[in-house]
């Protein structure tokens, strides 16, 4: 990683600099199909029972894992940039408050809606589209994958979208989605490259993205809290796109593709001589290491959906980012 001199300016960290929210999945085995050369044959990645089944023990295990601040109630359940996002609010909370959330209410997942892809191969993986009682009239979905029969079903992606705003994704006779590979050709990206071309746009921007509050704003915002003289500050962003950060993708009925995608964030204030780096608040200070004497180095996780239409520029509908982790120097 390096650092190119970013513009000056302080940014006052506040709550929001821990944007996160967290969710797990329920550990589901299989039933009552059997998988023959289950690495070839294509089948829907779960029932619906199963989904819905899975959706509500994510809720029972993240109200559990947030009222007490406890990771070891939801870990085995979640998986990539939801890990990373849900394990460092917690851990935050827990240092804080160790005697649990004070500020607990129970999360309540309804009108849930289940897209299940038809694929071959793993990992197996659906998206629960469902209303929530926090982050006001906003849709979230949630994407669970697995990699074996054996597997607990993990949350990979949570993210947050407008009503109305949500994809309409394309299904067949039965129902049953179709998955869009990473490295398609029919859609104006790749839907593997996005992590890549996001944040190669965050940096210098281009015509790959449509201009939102994700993408163009973003980079206003980014500017605008650079404009003070005495502090200067540094961004790098960084694509996330192997493993369990793999980019997951539903063919729309425009047909396009919904991609859910993950990028990693640096932001890193340098205050000149004389000059305080701005006071980051507790929850940014549990995940602090170091003194804070000249500069405060922070890391983000965030998880995106954004729609790839086969031809024109991705918009991207949604985004989740959580703080993981602190340096100060």
């Amino acid at each position: 990683m390096s650092w190119d001199r970013g513009p000056r300016g302080p940014r006052r960290f506040g709550r929001q600099a821990l944007i996160a929210a967290s969710a797990t999945a329920l550990s589901l085995t299989a039933s009552g199909c059997v998988v023959v050369h289950g690495e070839r044959e294509v089948l829907p990645s779960a029932t619906r029972a199963e989904a819905a089944k899975a959706l509500e023990q994510f809720t029972s295990a993240y109200n559990a894992a947030d009222k007490a601040y406890d990771t070891s109630l939801d870990a085995d359940h979640t998986t990539g940039a939801l890990a990373a996002i849900d394990s460092a609010r917690l851990k935050a909370g827990r240092a804080n408050h160790p005697d649990g959330n004070p500020s607990h209410t129970p999360l309540e997942l309804t009108d849930a809606e289940f897209t299940i892809p038809k694929k071959a191969g793993w990992p197996r993986w659906f998206v629960a589209d469902a209303k929530g009682n926090k982050g006001g009239d906003t849709r979230w979905l949630l994407v669970f994958t697995r990699h074996g029969m054996e597997e607990t079903w993990q949350a990979a992606y949570l993210t947050l979208v407008a009503p109305g705003k949500v994809p309409e994704f394309k299904t067949d006779a039965d129902g049953w989605a179709e998955a869009v590979p990473a490295n398609a050709t029919d859609v104006a990206a790749p839907p593997g490259d996005l992590s890549k071309d996001y944040t190669a746009y965050l940096k210098d921007g281009g015509q790959t993205f449509a201009d939102g509050a994700h993408t163009s704003a973003w980079r206003e915002l980014r500017q605008k809290r650079s404009k003070r003289p005495g502090l200067v500050t540094q961004y790098i962003d960084e694509p996330l796109a192997n493993g369990d950060y793999a980019p997951l993708a539903l063919r729309t009925k425009d047909g396009g593709a919904a991609v859910f995608f993950s990028t990693r964030h640096y932001e890193k204030q340098t205050a000149a001589q004389g000059v305080s780096v701005p006071t980051p608040n507790e929850d940014v200070l549990a995940l602090t290491d170091g003194e804070i004497k000249q500069s405060l180095t922070m890391e983000f996780v965030s998880n995106q959906i954004a729609l790839d239409p086969a031809d024109g520029p991705v918009s991207v509908l949604g985004r989740v980012q959580g703080l993981t982790s602190a340096k100060g120097e």
